[in-house]
């Protein structure tokens, strides 16, 4: 279970994130704090393994006091203001969460912060890596090792991920072909990019792939078995 606690100067928030955390098993909320002094005092005596942190406090910020703690924890921002989540995801958060957020939205993040955790620590662990996309009038951060296959939709991309409903962005597959690393992922048709590590099966130029079968473009065919193979 992970231990938590929450950071908040509105008392009504930290109240929704207690009655969030309350119902799921994965989560312990330790303590809330509407002062990030009170905060530090307990982090000095009591490590923690995830902080819910506000972003826009009085006396100290979110991202100030995230910089300011002597050791590295896992964190969830939480904040009204959008414009703050391109910040908040160059500090390595383990999520972004807009207010007002939903229980489904918020056990996302909790799923997050669990991985985070169950992940081996070693010489051959590495962090994941970020793919960063607007949607909804949200800036998302999707781990590439979480992605399942991209699909093109005239203007739209549809992003299918293990952890949750696919993401659906405006977005062109070449835009998208961009931002992916190309030793990773390879666009295997004029509607699909795959990751390399997800295939299970490729047979009569069909990629077997998460319980789907992709086809493979007669322009893309000579690239894709020249790296696959």
């Amino acid at each position: 279970m992970i231990r938590a606690i929450a950071i908040d100067d509105e008392p009504p928030a930290l109240r929704i994130i207690t009655h969030f955390c309350a119902m799921l098993e994965s989560v312990d909320l330790l303590q809330t704090f509407t002062r990030t002094d009170e905060a530090m005092q307990f982090l000095e005596a009591n490590p923690v393994d995830l902080l819910f942190l506000d972003i826009n406090m009085p006396a100290m910020t979110g991202i100030e006091f995230y910089k300011a703690m002597p050791t590295r924890t896992m964190v969830v921002f939480t904040t009204a203001y959008a414009e703050y989540a391109v910040t908040g995801f160059d500090l390595s958060a383990v999520d972004y969460l807009l207010k007002p957020f939903t229980l489904d939205r918020f056990r996302q993040a909790i799923d997050k912060a669990v991985g985070q955790l169950q992940r081996p620590v070693g010489p051959e662990s590495a962090p994941d890596r970020f793919l960063h996309v607007r949607a909804d009038y949200k800036l998302y951060q999707i781990a590439l090792s979480d992605i399942l296959y991209v699909e093109g939709l005239d203007d739209y991309l549809k992003i299918h991920v293990q952890t949750g409903p696919p993401i659906v962005a405006r977005m062109t597959m070449k835009a998208m072909q961009q931002k992916l690393p190309g030793s990773d992922f390879i666009r295997v048709h004029r509607s699909f990019i795959i990751p390399f590590r997800r295939i299970e099966a490729v047979r009569n130029k069909v990629i077997q792939l998460a319980g789907q079968s992709i086809p493979i473009g007669a322009s893309y065919e000579a690239d894709f078995f020249e790296r696959f193979g």
